[in-house]
This record gives C-alpha cells, structure tokens and sequence, in this order.
C-alpha cells in the first residue's frame, strides 16, 4: 500500500518550536480546575500542549516538501531555504498559540489550526489523486481517522479530536478504556443536550440557556452527584459524627475556648498502626509505629501529638505549639525500625512483618482534626470516636488478591494481600455504599430522562443507544469515576501533610508503599476526600472536552489490534519496567467493576485487568530481567509491527518514550536496556526513524519528583515504514553516509530554523541528532559489521555520538561535556540529565558515582574540581573519566605544579591524549561563552603541557600510586 503513495514531508519531521511547547507542557502540568487530568488518574499522561502540538506536525505538510519530492537529495539554493523558514515560522507562530492553556478551548484558534491541517491534507490527496486506492485513502473531504492504541489515560486522542479528527482510543486495561470513553467517546454522542435533572427542568435560566458541548450532560453528574452524597449521608453519616467543644475540653485546651458549646465537622482522623511490644513485659500491648507525632508546622498554627505513659498503658494528647525534636522523630529510629513507646525496645523491620503477616498489626487513633472558623482544630483522639470506626461493618468489600511482586508494590510485606486490606472498615462501608447509589441513580435518571421529553428506550450505551437508557448509564459512568477518584484519597495508605494541613492521595507517585502514620478523611467533611469535592473537580474538566465529531474507546490488546488501519496514529507505550499500570489500575478496577458491571458487562468480565499480555518488563512475572527484556521486545516489535503495516501512509507514526536511565554492562560499555530495547523493537517492525524529538512532558513537582532524580523529559519518535526495497549495506559505507547526513543536520539544529526558531540546547542536542543518525541506519534493511553479522542499535547509537567529535572520550565525559554545554557549573534540573545521559549511554547515577557529578532531591550539577574528594588512589577507582582525570590535573597543577601534574599524568598515561583533547576543547568553549576563570584554568593545563609531559616521563614508576595523595 505504501510502495506508490507520494508522502510530502512533514513538519514534524523537519523542524518544531520547541521551546514554546516545552514551556507550554511545563506549564500545564501545574494546571488543575478543568484540566482533563482531573477526570480520573493515569501515571505518566502527556501534557495537552505536547500531544496537540505533535498531532498538529505531524499532519501539516513542511514548506519544503515539493522540492523534496522533485528534487530527492539535492541541496536547495538559499533563497528557497529562506523562504521555507519564513513559512515554518508562521507555522510556529500556529503551534504557539495552540499550546498556550488559554487556548484549549479557543475555537478560533483552533479552527485556524483545523484549516492549515485541511490544506495539507489536500495537497496530499492532490498528489495522490491517481493512486489506485485514492477513493479509500484519500478522500480530499474527509480527513483520516486517528488511532493511539495505547490510549492509556488519554491525551492524545483528545487532542486529536480538538484538532477536528475522529478519534479511536484502544488499550489493553480496562480503566483506561473506561476513561477515554468519558473522554472522547461519551460526550459527543450526549453534546448539546439540556439537563433532565428535575432542578434544570423547571428552571427558566435553564431553558432559556444554550447548553453547548458537553454542559448539560456535566450538571446532570454534578446533580446526581449531590443526590448520591445526600443518600449516603442519610445512611451512614452516623458513622462520620461532628466533635462538641465542652467546658471539660476547654478547662485542659484553653486554646479551645472561642468554640466552646460548638459542634464541628471532623476533617480526618489520624491513626498510628501498631504492633505488640517486643518486649516481653509489654508484650500485652499494642504500641505504636508513628513515623512522626508534628501534626502542623504551619507558622504560629503548630501541634503536636504528645505520648502520655501510665504504667503498661499510654494515651494520646495534643499539644499546641512548636513541636519538640521527638515529636518529629515519633517512634522512628531509622528507616523500618522503630522503638517501643514503653520500653524503649528496638523493633526491628522482621519482627513488625511477621507481626502483620501473623495478623497482630493493628491501629490506634492519635488526633482527630475538625474544621475550625479558617483555621484547623486538633483535638485528642477519644475512646468513643475509635468505637464508632471500628463499630462499621462493610456488606461487600473488594476482596481480591493482588500481585505481592509488582511494581512499586511494598505492602504485601506487612500482610497486605487483598484490595480491601488497604482500607479501613468505615472507608469500605462509605465506597461500598456510594457505588450501590450509582445503581440506584441510574434509574432515577433514566425516569427523570423521559420526564423530560427523552424518548425511552431500553438500547444501552455499550450498544450504542442515545437515547433514556443510555443517557442513564452515561451519567453514571461519571458518577463511579467520581466515586473511583474518591478511592484515591479515601483509603488507609493517605498521609496528613503538616505543611498544608491536608490529606493527601495516595498515588502521588507510581507505587503502593507503607505507610505507618495514616489519615483517614470525612467523606462528607467538605473538603479534599468529600465525594462532592472529587465530583466537583470532574464536572469542571467535563464541561471543556471536546464533545465533537466521533470518538470510540475499545479493549483491545495492542500486538493483535486492527483499529490503525489507515489512521494517523501518535502512542505512548508503556515504558519498560518504569510503571506497572495494570496492578497498579486494579486499586481502582474492583471499585468500578462493582459499579459499572451492568453498564459495560464486556469491559468488565474479568475479576482483575488482564495482566499476560501487558507490555511492562515485570521481573517476578516473566521469570527474571533476562527473560522479562526478551518479553517487552518480543511484544513491542510485533505491536509496533502492526502500526508499521496499517497507519496511513500520508504521515509519520509518532511515537513517545519516557525512562530513567539506567546501566548494563556488556562488551561494547554501559547502555540503558529499556532505551535500546524499544529502538531496537522499532527498527525490527520495519519502521525507519525520520526524527526524534525531546521534550518536557513529565510533571516536575510531583511527588516522585520531590526528593528524588525524577525523569522530566520524554522522546518523541518520529517514523516512517521502511522502503521494501531497502538493502544493506556495510559499516563503512554506513559511516561515510552519516558523516555526510549530520552535519548539515547539526548546523541546522544549532542555528535554529529560522528567526522565531530558538536552536536546539545542548542538554537536547546529543538526543535530537539521533534523529537524523537513526534515519541512516534504520533506512536500511542492515548495515553489516566487517564478520556479516548486523550492527546493534547500541553500537549505531555510539557512532552517532562519535560525530559529537568525542571519538576519544568515554560516556561520562560525554555527558559532562554536553551538561557543562549548557549549564557550566550550574545547576539542573535531573529529567534533563537523564535524558541526556541516556543519549551518551550512560546514567547520572552511573555519572554521580564516579565522583564528579552532585544529583540529589531532583536537582543535578557538576562538582568543580576544587569539590573532588581528597586523598583518591588511581589504582582503586574503577571508573576514572577523561572528565575526572582533567580536572584533577587541573587540582593537582594548581597546588603542586608541572610536577605534581607530572606525577598524576604519568598515573593515567592512557588518557593522556584525550585529557589533553578535553582541555583543548573546554578552553575554546569557555573562551567563546565569556567564562574568563575557567578559561584561564583550561589554557593554564594547554600551554603548560608539554611541560607536564615531561615531568610524567621521569616520574618514578613507583610514585604513580600517589596521584591524589
């Protein structure tokens, strides 16, 4: 099919305003009231700015592309290049705006982009108008479909069909199936529609309103919401009482008395697990495991939790004021061990283990954090307010075991086995009853639908009914996505944030970890964990989805899907073993498979989401990393296979890559398994890269990136299918092509593609070269080494790299010349130094290891030399970069002079030539960017060396173990 089909280049494919829509991704993911996220949960989901902004390049023919198609492999004149710049830059100038959050819903700005989109696609069916398929592939009046079929939570298919495409979402779980129905495949079929809700229906306001989009559908769920919450009050509020401020509370909390004979609402209950003493003199007593006893630590609003001991008993108080050293520590000695509250007797992370496993860990109430007039109330925990919560009995609870050895799983240690034991009775007991409200509000609302006018009609929205029923089963979809939100914050694992004075949810990152001080929150309390609040916070993403054209959400297993076929295709594959979304989904499945099974029987047949199949590298489910890497690559080539052979030959497949970097070790040095292996699985699909693209799609302030070396940036690959034609060709030959192909491609890249177009950073530039590098080598069918065996991905990658000009530099020091590059001695952000690391093949771990590299709490900079450890023996460091060895020539000359410089030289006699290669180059570097001092250190190591040289010649053989002595 792809063999005669004319494809004019696109813009994606040539150059993109990379900056602007980094900014835009960076900006966006601070976003929170109406953002589609909001909807419901996804781990890793791409910002709207990045996906929109890569759909839109992806189908928009470069300025270039005539000549391109008349003139293969020529060199244009500059008047022609000039002009194709000045054209991309109103392209730019398209994308800038339709990046910016503002415009998300700015139809005029859309529509200007819908309408460059539409003239591309003219051009091409005009190119393509004798081709024998024309009629089916290239109608000049309908655009073609677009397919992700790895939809997970969703963006890219939103954003195609924002950009006026029908959009098809398929997926492998059946979580993410459920939400890009809310997403893509719902609201159009109800857009438009008024209300039927009985509130709307006698409103004036209501009927005289234009209900555009999805809006009426949204105050129908925000109505219902309010019903459901208002049934479950009734039910079980008696387990969610308020706390009345006495005269006896006052007389020890004096702080108190401005609520004295008030009754206030509870915000959280906050609970210690505990476990029996190992001491046997306590061994009668359950004493707590409290990581912390600081409630807030807000300024002049701090409290505490303060232990009172009597005898072989104990008591919890609060105190107001500026918590002591031990508050803080609570009964935590280091990390899983802890101390008995009584005694003093360490406990040991074995003992509380087989303590859970055994059944013997158990929980205490601490505080109880009620609603105060602007201000949070701490009150003692009261042996009344325990027995109300232990008292709840759940009818139903989702009794469904969980992989012990997943990914980011580590409850399973503690006796967690089953979805419900991450709960606690009162939480399962209010879950449980709201998701038997969103059966009960089904039928009120397919009543209230014909009430209104509907046409009844018992044909239901899996079928595809529009009308009563499925209007029904359409709201209430919405009603259990917000009740499976809820689940996220309103579980046993929430920890009570003391700076904000919060609960906080769960899934602030990809993992289900213990958590031994827990809060649990009032779903009725009018706060964060409120059903309402979850549900508010929905409608208002609800209300600015797209709701146009046709969407179709479908479960189906990406190795084996059919939907591409002739669609413009842009995915977000899983990413190796980075996030193991099926164990990770089914916290939420159980909820809306109790929920939802009548609705979508299909969707959720199964007890868990279906796991075999998932493309994760998960160790403990295939049997080893050996065997896991084979699996993913396995898998990978035959799902990227099929969208090589089906996607419509018009554009590119644009495909995203996010991973972390880390080291394998082989005979050709360290490399990143996850990276490789996905290039690897592209190239063998028949794809052929035509680009790649980095970009800051992955939240910066999130959770996992607090603290920790969080990845930020993900690769956008762009790819063709391979000409059936393709030959192979030898080593040689490969890298004569290259070096005639990249330096073209880096002086564009450097220079910018035009007076709008910033040039590529450095940090990005190692990452985006691969593009064109990759383009050569996966062109062809193999390039053959000089035994006839094909060249690995990895050793391409390498050469690639080696046109840097660091044919003699190891992968740290590549690295660290890139990262100097950009920020000198400066700090970083660590998404981007892993995104580069992983280009030069190796990781900031590995980096930070050798001892030149600070990366720590997500920040990432280069250590001066004047910071090296002291005292370091050559012979004992395993891994010595030419980096290293610089600049401790650079150390060593400035204390000990030609001599001593002499001496470490001699040590390292190997890297002599490209030490002396770095300093050359950094010395031009520094002098061209302004940075004197630097300069002056790298010119003092270039003008003395032969002077060093020398010294190093008569350096005493036996003196070369004092190099850094």
């Amino acid at each position: 099919m792809t063999a005669t089909v004319k494809t004019p280049k696109k813009l994606i494919e040539v150059a993109l305003p990379l900056d602007a829509i980094n900014e835009a991704a960076a900006r966006e993911k601070s976003i929170r009231h109406g953002h589609p996220s909001t909807l419901h949960l996804w781990w890793a989901r791409r910002p709207l700015a990045a996906a929109r902004a890569v759909i839109f390049a992806q189908m928009v023919n470069d300025p270039s592309w005539k000549w391109e198609l008349e003139h293969p492999g020529d060199i244009p004149p500059n008047n022609l290049k000039a002009s194709w710049a000045k054209s991309r830059n109103r392209l730019f100038a398209i994308i800038k705006e339709l990046v910016t959050w503002e415009n998300t819903t700015n139809q005029e700005v859309l529509e200007k982009a819908r309408a460059e989109i539409r003239k591309s696609w003219r051009e091409t069916c005009d190119l393509n108008k004798d081709h024998p398929q024309a009629a089916e592939l290239f109608d000049p009046e309908k655009l073609p479909a677009f397919h992700d079929p790895f939809a997970g939570g969703g963006a890219l298919p939103l954003e195609s069909q924002r950009l006026g495409l029908e959009a098809y979402a398929s997926d492998l779980n059946p979580v993410a199936v459920l939400i890009n129905k809310a997403m893509i495949e719902i609201p159009p079929k109800f857009a438009g529609r008024r209300p039927v809700n009985p509130e709307s229906r006698t409103s004036h306001d209501s009927w005289s309103k234009q209900w555009s989009g999805a809006q009426g559908l949204a105050e129908d769920v925000r109505f219902y919401g309010q019903w459901m919450r208002e049934q479950a009050q009734k039910r079980i509020g008696h387990l969610y009482p308020p706390v009345e401020i006495t005269a006896d509370i006052v007389k020890t909390r004096p702080d108190l008395k401005p609520f004295l004979g008030q009754k206030l609402s509870v915000i959280a209950w906050l609970w210690a697990r505990t476990v029996k003493s190992p001491n046997p003199a306590f061994r009668h007593v359950d004493v707590p495991l409290a990581a912390s006893f600081v409630l807030s630590s807000k300024d002049n609003k701090d409290a505490y939790v303060q232990p009172v001991i009597a005898g072989d008993s104990y008591t919890f108080t609060i105190k107001v004021g500026k918590a002591p050293k031990e508050a803080s520590e609570g009964t935590k000695i280091a990390r899983g061990n802890f101390r008995c509250l009584l005694s003093q007797a360490p406990i040991s992370p074995d003992y509380i283990r087989t303590e859970a496993r055994d059944g013997r860990m158990g929980a205490r109430l601490m505080a109880v954090v009620a609603e105060g007039k602007n201000s949070r109330v701490y009150l003692s925990p009261t042996p009344e307010q325990e027995r109300i919560a232990t008292k709840a009995h759940p009818e139903w609870k989702p009794d469904v075991e969980f992989f012990q050895q997943a990914l980011g799983f580590r409850v399973g240690n503690y006796g967690m086995t089953k979805w419900s034991d991450l709960f606690t009775a009162r939480q399962l007991v209010a879950l449980s009853t709201f998701a038997e409200l969103v059966a009960q509000a089904r039928e009120k609302i397919a009543s209230d639908a014909v009430a209104s006018g509907m046409t009844a009609d018992d044909t239901s929205l899996d079928t595809g009914g529009t009308n009563s029923c499925a209007y029904a089963e359409a709201v209430s979809v919405y009603l259990a996505i917000a009740l499976s939100r809820l689940t996220d914050i309103c579980n046993a694992l929430c920890r009570w944030e003391v700076t904000k004075t919060q609960v906080r949810n769960l899934f602030g990152r990809q993992a289900i970890s213990m958590l031994w001080d827990f809060a649990e929150n009032n779903v009725f309390g009018e706060a964060a964990g409120d059903y309402i609040v979850s549900l508010g916070n929905m409608v208002k993403a609800l209300e600015k989805l797209p709701s146009r054209g046709r969407g179709q959400a479908e479960q189906l297993d990406a190795q084996s899907q059919s939907i591409s076929t002739g669609k413009i295709v842009s995915t977000d594959p899983p990413y190796y073993d980075n996030i193991g979304y099926a164990d990770l989904s089914d916290f939420f499945y159980v909820w809306l498979r109790y929920a939802l099974k009548p609705v979508y029987p299909h969707l959720f047949a199964t007890v868990a989401t279906p796991k075999a199949e998932e493309l994760v590298a998960t160790p403990a489910r295939h049997g080893g990393n050996g065997a896991a890497e084979a699996f993913f690559l396995r898998g990978m080539t035959k799902a990227m296979h099929r969208l090589c052979k089906q996607a419509h030959p018009s554009s590119p497949v644009t495909i995203y890559y996010a991973f972390k970097q880390s080291e394998t070790e082989s005979t050709e040095g360290t490399s990143s398994t996850g990276w490789e292996t996905f290039l690897d699985a592209v190239v063998r699909s028949g794809f052929a890269l035509t680009g790649t693209w980095p970009m800051r799609t992955e939240l910066g302030n999130r959770m996992r990136g607090q603290g920790s070396n969080a990845l930020a940036s993900s690769i956008v690959l762009v790819c063709r299918p391979r000409s059936v034609t393709a030959e192979s060709i030898s080593r040689r030959a490969f890298q004569r092509e290259l070096n005639q192909v990249l330096p073209q491609a880096l002086d564009e890249m450097t220079r910018g593609a035009g007076e709008d177009r910033s040039p590529v950073a450095p940090v990005d530039l190692s990452q985006a070269i691969i593009g064109p590098g990759m383009a050569v080598f996966s062109k062809y069918a193999a390039v053959l080494e000089a035994d006839g065996t094909p060249m690995t991905v990895q050793t391409a990658l390498r050469l690639i790299n080696r046109f840097l000009a660091e044919d003699d530099f190891d992968h740290d020091t590549q690295f660290c010349l890139h990262w100097f590059e950009q920020y000198g001695w400066k700090e970083g952000r660590f998404g981007e130094a892993d995104i580069l690391a992983r280009a030069k093949g190796t990781s900031v771990d590995g980096v930070r290891q050798s001892g030149v590299l600070f990366a720590s709490g997500g920040i990432v900079r280069l250590l001066k030399w004047s910071e090296y450890t002291a005292g370091l023996n050559p012979a004992d460091d395993d891994r010595l970069p030419v980096w290293e060895a610089l600049h401790r020539l650079i150390q060593v000359f400035r204390t000990d002079g030609e001599s001593g410089a002499g001496k470490m030289l001699a040590a390292v006699a190997v890297k002599a030539e490209p030490t002396r290669q770095l300093a050359y180059r950094l010395y031009t570097l520094c002098e061209r960017a302004g940075w004197a001092e630097d300069a002056r250190a790298y010119n003092e190591i270039v003008t003395s060396w032969s002077a060093i040289e020398s010294a190093a010649a008569a350096a005493p053989k036996a003196q070369q173990a004092e190099l850094f002595g």
